[in-house]
């Protein structure tokens, strides 16, 4: 029996039990109940620099900084899912998640400048991501610069932008678990990523979803 897929949760807000984090606390407990391994980082709260352009990556296959974001890279090598979870801030992601993204510069010289991706050929494929994000406003483009990092990141990454669940109008609700249609949608799309992603379910979904998502 080969090992069950693996599913980081990235959290890009720093409230650790805010609303962002309840919601991908949601969709890891799909995941891990659709027979998938899950592991959540907290970007905000590592100790790490933001990409210093050092460009020893563009000759070696690692960062030249020394520092918390270096086992983060190699796990991000070998994952199956990613679930990206953040907040709006000034119309687009927090600094901190913004930092550790910028650090995949590592990734993108492999993958672009040496032609010699960091992700081992066998998963560029098959691998997927799940974007989670709320906004304080209600305006309609309020996602827009979010959205673009966050797929220049999957891309960069070889991790498809596979799904997203996104609630605006925040402002007014200012606990998510009193929109259970939202918690309900996060739980769902973790659950159908870890299908997706090859996952052999460990117990029944929960609230009425399908065995077979669509």
């Amino acid at each position: 029996m080969g090992m069950p897929p693996l599913v980081i949760g990235l959290l890009g807000s720093p409230l650790l039990n805010g609303n962002t984090a309840i919601l991908l606390d949601r969709a890891l407990d799909g995941a891990r109940d659709a027979g998938c391994e899950t592991e959540k980082i907290a970007a905000a709260h590592l100790d790490f620099k933001p990409c210093m352009e050092i460009f020893y990556c563009v000759e070696n296959p690692t960062c030249k900084l020394n520092d918390d974001m270096i086992p983060h890279l190699e796990k991000f090598r070998t994952l199956d899912g990613l679930i990206v979870a953040s907040p709006i801030m000034t119309m687009g992601i927090p600094g901190g998640l913004k930092s550790f993204i910028d650090r995949f510069q590592v990734f993108f010289m492999a993958k672009y400048v040496r032609k010699s991706p960091l992700v081992p050929a066998e998963k560029r494929g098959s691998r997927k991501g799940l974007f989670i994000s709320i906004a304080g406003m209600a305006l309609p483009s309020v996602f827009d610069g979010a959205k673009m990092t966050v797929k220049a990141f999957f891309t960069i990454i070889d991790c498809a932008y596979w799904g997203e669940i996104l609630t605006n109008d925040m402002d007014h609700i200012h606990d998510i678990q009193k929109r259970p249609d939202v918690m309900e949608a996060a739980y769902r799309k973790g659950y159908e990523l870890g299908i997706a992603l090859g996952g052999k379910p460990l117990t029944s979904p929960k609230q009425g979803i399908s065995d077979n998502p669509t």
